[in-house]
Order: C-alpha cells, then sequence, then structure tokens
C-alpha cells in the first residue's frame, strides 16, 4: 500500500461519489471486487417481525461494522435459531455461545461485548434444510463450535445411522468433516452435571415456512419449519418438503441463506437473477451490444463474489482472482486495455474535490489503524474498533 505502483483510497462510494464513466476514463483497467453486501430471504411470512436479522446484519453488528452500529439485537430469551448450514451461520451460533473471558480478549467491539455479556441465549439451534452430506460449512468452523467450554453440541444420531457405507467414498474434506460429526453425534455427554451449560443443536432436513410472532408486541416467538426427505437428482439432491410440519420456540431469529451482489453503478452490467456481474473469466460482458467484436467492456473486470457468487472459501477467492489477474495480463499483451495514456487518481480526485468527498489515504488509514491498537491495548484487546465513520475522519483528521 505504501509503494508507488499501490495506492489506497477509501471512504468512496462508487456510483455515488465517483461514477463508472468516469473511473474508466481516468484508468486503462477498473476491476470491480465489491464483494456481496445484501443479503438473500428467506421469502417466507414474518422474517420481517421484532427479532429476526440476517446474519449480515448481526456479523456486521459484533464485527464494528459502522451502519450497523445502531442495531440493538434482542438476547433475552432462552432460544436462538439459525437457518443456514454455512460458515457464517456457526460463526453467529459461536459468537452467541462463547465464554465472555474469551471474546474480551478479541477485537469484537465494546458494545457488542456488553449485550453478549448480558445475553439470555442459552440454546441455539443451527437448521439447514437438507443433510449432513450437504452441509457448507468448513471442519475448521465446526471443530472451533465443538471446542466451546461450557458448551454441549448435540447432534441425532439417527441422521448419520445410514452415512457409514458411503463415507469411504467422500473426498477428503468431506470425509474429515462427516467423520467429526459423528463423533460429536455419538458422544454427547458434555459437561459435568451441575455446572451451568449452554447448548447448541445442530438440525438437518427442516425448511422454514413461516416465523411464528406475538400480534400484541409484533415480535418473533418461534419458528415453524417442513420436515424434509433428499431427493437425488442428475446435478444435485435437493430437499422435498414431506407435509410434516414442526414448531420450535425462539426469541431470535437469524437467517444465513447466503450473500447477494448488488448493482452500484447503472454503466455497470448486473445480472439481478443471480445477483453477479456478468462475465466471462472476470472479463465484464458488455450486455448492451450484441457486437461480437464488443462482447466486453474494455479495460473493465470482475473478481470474487461480485464475478461468480457468495460461495467459497478464501482459497476459491484467490484463484478466482488470478484467472482475473491473467485475463488482464493477456487483453495488455494483445493491446486491448492500454491503448491510451489516462490521468489516474489525479483526474478522480477532481471530481471528489467537487463534492466535498472527504476521502481517506493510506497514511490516514494508518492513524486510525494505529489509534484502535492504542485503545485496544489500554483494555487488554487486540484493538478497539471504531464504529463511527465521522470519529474515524476525526482521528485522521481529514477535514476536506
Amino acid at each position: 500500500m505504501q509503494t508507488r505502483k499501490c495506492r489506497f483510497y477509501g471512504n468512496i462510494n462508487v456510483g455515488k461519489d465517483i461514477s463508472m464513466q468516469q473511473l474508466r476514463s481516468a484508468y486503462n483497467v477498473v476491476v470491480l471486487a465489491y464483494g456481496a453486501e445484501n443479503n438473500r430471504k428467506l421469502g417466507i411470512p414474518g422474517e420481517d417481525v421484532s427479532g429476526c436479522y440476517a446474519a449480515r446484519e448481526f456479523v456486521g453488528w459484533y464485527n464494528g461494522l459502522p451502519s450497523m452500529a445502531d442495531l440493538k439485537p434482542d438476547l433475552s430469551s432462552e432460544n436462538a435459531v439459525i437457518f443456514g448450514h454455512g460458515n457464517v451461520a456457526l460463526d453467529v451460533a459461536r459468537m452467541l455461545l462463547a465464554p465472555i473471558a474469551m471474546l474480551e480478549k478479541t477485537d469484537i467491539c465494546t458494545n457488542a461485548l456488553e449485550a453478549l455479556r448480558n445475553s439470555k441465549i442459552k440454546n441455539v439451534y443451527i437448521i439447514g434444510r437438507r443433510g449432513p452430506l450437504q452441509a457448507a460449512f468448513t471442519i475448521k468452523e465446526f471443530r472451533e463450535l465443538t471446542k466451546l467450554s461450557n458448551c454441549n453440541g448435540h447432534l441425532d444420531n439417527s441422521n448419520f445411522s445410514d452415512l457409514s457405507d458411503c463415507i469411504t467414498g467422500l473426498a477428503r474434506a468431506r470425509k474429515r468433516l462427516t467423520e467429526l460429526m459423528i463423533k460429536v453425534a455419538l458422544d454427547n455427554s458434555g459437561i459435568q452435571p451441575g455446572q451451568q451449560s449452554r447448548n447448541w443443536y445442530m438440525k438437518f432436513n427442516r425448511s422454514p415456512v413461516e416465523v411464528l410472532s406475538s400480534r400484541k408486541f409484533n415480535r418473533v416467538k418461534g419458528v415453524r419449519m417442513e420436515v424434509n426427505n433428499l431427493e437425488e437428482t442428475s446435478e444435485s439432491v435437493r430437499a422435498v418438503g414431506t407435509g410434516e410440519f414442526e414448531n420450535l420456540g425462539c426469541g431470535l431469529m437469524i437467517s444465513s441463506i447466503g450473500y447477494k451482489s448488488i448493482s452500484i453503478d447503472k454503466d455497470i452490467p448486473y445480472d439481478s437473477i443471480n445477483g453477479i456481474i456478468p462475465n466471462i473469466k472476470g472479463r465484464v460482458m458488455n450486455t448492451d451490444n450484441s457486437n461480437e467484436e464488443e462482447k466486453y467492456l474494455k479495460g473493465v473486470y470482475c473478481s470474487g463474489w461480485v464475478k461468480r457468487g457468495p460461495i467459497g472459501v478464501i482459497v476459491s477467492t484467490m484463484t478466482d482472482a488470478f484467472e482475473t489477474a491473467n485475463m488482464i495480463v493477456e487483453d495488455m499483451r494483445q493491446g486491448n486495455a492500454f491503448s491510451e495514456s489516462l490521468p489516474g487518481f489525479e483526474e478522480v480526485v477532481k471530481h471528489l474535490n467537487q463534492k466535498e468527498v472527504k476521502y481517506v489515504t493510506f497514511e490516514d488509514w494508518c492513524k486510525i489503524d494505529a489509534y484502535e491498537k492504542d485503545l485496544g491495548k489500554m483494555r487488554g484487546k487486540p484493538r478497539e474498533k471504531i464504529t463511527s465513520v465521522v470519529e474515524m475522519l476525526n482521528i485522521a483528521n481529514i477535514h476536506k
């Protein structure tokens, strides 16, 4: 970030503070890698009542995201339900159940730490619509959940009774994860009797159909689920409802069924159905032109979740980035992206100054970083996250 070849500028919203057209006029290559900042909805009655949150919101809250600083989730009930069997779902469950002494040593923001300190939640139900072999979380996240102190893990043995014959044929990562789940299912001894404990329950083959709420207070009081059977198709294993339903009481419901990228500028092509930027190997498609010679937007590329959807782990994202980088290099060699010299940030800053945008340089970021670390050190933490953009700008002494 401190080299002539790479410069950082933050607190700039593409599509608002600077347009895509202005960026393309300033740079030969623009790479869109802004991730997926929206969440997929369950699409069931009642999911918008008080006490229901998207995992994106909840994770942003305890991680100190400024836009989620005022979330204030109600943690006064004993039961919480999380829909989804991905890493994010397990991370949320771990945060709800982790001992405060453990959280105090992390960089969790103070307001979230105090809310979790006073939390009454004792039981967290992690519910997925398919079976153990279709779970999307990794063994690392699952193992961390099983190692929480003063906490019992519960898996129903019946979900694994017919898997013994197929385990040997599974890929290594899936095999290790399944074996660990079976081990936990067989050993539910947990902590010693008499000790205060919290519990997590992993339930399979359940789809949410309704959030049950109190008419008087318009807040969640439970969820209604349909029991599923699994049906194999030529492409995947899908959940099929049986017509059997179950109710589960809770005072907190978190949906963790996936993220979705958004459209940030009218001049950036966007596939609203799949929530991605239309592309081939990272080259952004020119969706307004059927001419084969103008198949792609010249000099515009994408990478990460906005390129292929919110799937995979860090290694997947790295591989994806390499593919996009290779496309840029290939176009550069063929002269498709660097036909003329463009001004770069010197042109961009003119537009930002006209709008009085308080952009952040890397040096400014370092001031904020140092301040957070110093504040955290005084409190025995790695850092104390600042959750206000205005306060961040004041720390960096930005008064543009």
